[in-house]
């Protein structure tokens, strides 16, 4: 214990460096996204999209998850293949309150989400930034390598077929569910350094 020090996130002191530039972006008035809820999705894991089954399914459950708020979809270009080998991209196409995006920068994704009411994910650092921000996060995998995120944060694990099950219960609870983990508070980089300095017997 005596060679470790506890630090923080180093990923929130990167949403924390870029917020202002977050905040004045124009992604979401872009879309259209006023005071009405929605929701942001991201899907790309093989385990979720390579499977006809399994990507169907996921379909229909945001399909009917639209009928309760907005989603706007940032279609990673695998899961774009897969929908398109699937015939499943014009059904989500046509399908009212789904908003269809190319892949988005940094900047730009994080507009979106700091405004949505649900994260839908089987991505990595966006569970990090939801629970630091207090949004419910569905993560659509059976395991994460951010447990802290499940344990305070906003975040959730769910199985494809409970996924509207579980969006109406976020949003029935709705955001600041969570406790923001200790530490998370954009001084991480501080920190290290100043844990490095001392060890090394540097007065910084």
């Amino acid at each position: 214990e005596s060679k470790i020090d506890f630090v923080g996130n180093v990923m929130i002191d990167s949403y924390e460096m870029m917020r202002s530039r977050i905040e004045a972006d124009g992604t979401r008035a872009s879309l259209g996204l006023g005071k009405e809820a929605y929701g942001v999705v991201t899907l790309h894991r093989p385990s979720n999209v390579d499977d006809r089954d399994t990507l169907t399914l996921l379909v229909r459950q945001l399909i009917a998850t639209a009928g309760k708020l907005s989603l706007v979809f940032a279609v990673h270009p695998r899961t774009r293949k897969r929908l398109e080998e699937f015939a499943l991209l014009d059904t989500l196409r046509s399908t009212p309150r789904i908003r269809l995006t190319e892949p988005l920068g940094y900047v730009q994704f994080m507009n979106l989400v700091t405004g949505a009411s649900v994260v839908v994910t089987d991505s990595g650092g966006v569970q990090e930034e939801t629970s630091y921000l207090g949004i419910p996060c569905m993560t659509l995998r059976d395991s994460t390598e951010r447990p802290i995120t499940l344990a305070e944060g906003s975040n959730k694990l769910v199985k494809p077929e409970r996924l509207l099950e579980s969006v109406n219960a976020a949003l029935a609870s709705g955001r600041g569910s969570g406790r923001k983990p200790e530490l998370w508070d954009g001084k991480t980089a501080q920190r290290c350094v100043a844990a490095l300095a001392r060890r090394a017997g540097i007065n910084a």
